[in-house]
C-alpha cells in the first residue's frame, strides 16, 4: 500500500481508503455484522488506514460497526465521520433536514465518539452545507472541538469553492469530500484548482460510479428494492445502456493494461493529484483486494490524458443523484 498526505494538513492516509456506508445502508439490506467486522480488519491487514463513516449511515449502525471493528488497531488508522443532519436519537430516523447549529455539532461529536468507542475523531466532515448556519460558525465550532482534543481535523463534503474558502479562513480544512470519477468530472473545473491553491486534500466518493465503472452492472441488472440506485437518474433503465458506452471504453483500456476496469478507474483518479485519496466502498473481500491493486498501476501522462479525453467525448445521461439530494449540494 502507498500512503498520501491530504494537502497541507499533515494527515497521512492510505492512497485508497474504505468507504463503509454500503455495509449498513443505501445498497440494499445491511450486510452481516460479523462479516463486515472481518472485512474491515482484513482491510487494515492489507494496508488500508483510512475509513469513512457517518452518523447518518444506518443511521448510527455504521459508526458502531466501524468503531467495534477498528478498536483493536485504533492507533494504526484514521477514522472519518460526519455531522450535519437532523436524526432522532431515539428512533434513528433521519428527517432529511440539515442541521449544523453549533450545539448540534457538539452533540453529534459526543455521540459519534461514544459509538466509535474512541477519544477523538480524526477527520470530522460537515456532511452537507447548511444554508441556515454561516460556515464561519461551523468552522469555529469544529475549531473549538479540535482545541478540546475531541477532533483532529476538519473536513467539508459537497461544498462549493466560496464556502471552502470562508471555512478555511477560520479553521484550516484538511479535506473536501465530493463525487469524482471518470463518470462524473464536475470537480475539475473549479474545485480541484481551489483545493490545490489552499493546500486542501481531496477525497472522492463514488470513485467507481456506485459500482457502474466496475463493469459488473449491465443494462438488465436489477437492484434490491431498498437500493438507492433505483432512484438515481443515471441508473434508470432507459439511459443505462447508453451510459455503458463509457464502461466499454474503460474495459478496452483495462484489457490493454492487463487490469480490471475498476483498477484503471481508480488508477486514473490517483494520477490526477498526489493529494487525492478515493474511498471506494465494498462488502466483498475480492473487490477490496482488486481495488487496492490499483495503487500498483502507474499510468503514464499520455495514458492519463488519453483515457480522460476518450471518456470526456462519450455522452453520459442522467443526474448523478436524485433531485432532492442534489438540492443539498453547495455551489
Amino acid at each position: 500500500m502507498k500512503y498520501r498526505l491530504l494537502g497541507n494538513s499533515g494527515l497521512e492516509v492510505s492512497a485508497i481508503g474504505l468507504g463503509c456506508m454500503s455495509m449498513s445502508a443505501a445498497y440494499g439490506p445491511p450486510a452481516d455484522h460479523k462479516d463486515m467486522m472481518t472485512l474491515i480488519r482484513e482491510a487494515v491487514d492489507l494496508g488500508i488506514t483510512f475509513f469513512d463513516t457517518a452518523e447518518s449511515y444506518g443511521p448510527f449502525a455504521n459508526e458502531e460497526l466501524v468503531g467495534e471493528a477498528l478498536a483493536p488497531m485504533r492507533e494504526r488508522v484514521v477514522i472519518a465521520t460526519k455531522f450535519g443532519f437532523d436524526i432522532d436519537p431515539a428512533s434513528g430516523k433521519r428527517s432529511g433536514r440539515l442541521n449544523s447549529r453549533p450545539e448540534h455539532i457538539r452533540a453529534v461529536a459526543d455521540a459519534s465518539l461514544k459509538r466509535l468507542g474512541t477519544d477523538r475523531i480524526d477527520l470530522f466532515y460537515q456532511h452537507r452545507v447548511d444554508p441556515d448556519v454561516p460556515i464561519e460558525e461551523v468552522a469555529g465550532t469544529v475549531r473549538d472541538l479540535i482545541q478540546e482534543g475531541k477532533v483532529k481535523h476538519f473536513g467539508l463534503s459537497e461544498a462549493g469553492t466560496q464556502t471552502i474558502r470562508r471555512a478555511h479562513a477560520v479553521q484550516p480544512v484538511a479535506a473536501v469530500q465530493s463525487e469524482y470519477s471518470l463518470w462524473y468530472r464536475g470537480p475539475e473545473a473549479e474545485l480541484l484548482p481551489t483545493l490545490e491553491q489552499l493546500g486542501v486534500g481531496f477525497v472522492p466518493f463514488s470513485p467507481l460510479g456506485a459500482g457502474f465503472l466496475t463493469g459488473a452492472i449491465g443494462a438488465d441488472t436489477e437492484f434490491h428494492a431498498t437500493d438507492f440506485r433505483n432512484s438515481v437518474p443515471r441508473f434508470a433503465p432507459e439511459v443505462r445502456e447508453a451510459n455503458l458506452v463509457l464502461v466499454e471504453q474503460i474495459k478496452t483500456f483495462a484489457e490493454q493494461r492487463g487490469a480490471t476496469p475498476a483498477q484503471i478507474a481508480l488508477a486514473w483518479l490517483l494520477a490526477q493529484k498526489p493529494w487525492i485519496a478515493p474511498i471506494p466502498g465494498t462488502t466483498k473481500l475480492h473487490r477490496l483486494k482488486e481495488n487496492l491493486t490499483a495503487t500498483d498501476i502507474t499510468l503514464t501522462a499520455s495514458e492519463v490524458e488519453d483515457l480522460g479525453q476518450a471518456a470526456a467525448q462519450i455522452a453520459t445521461y442522467g443526474d448523478r443523484l436524485p433531485a432532492a439530494v442534489l438540492a443539498m449540494t453547495d455551489h
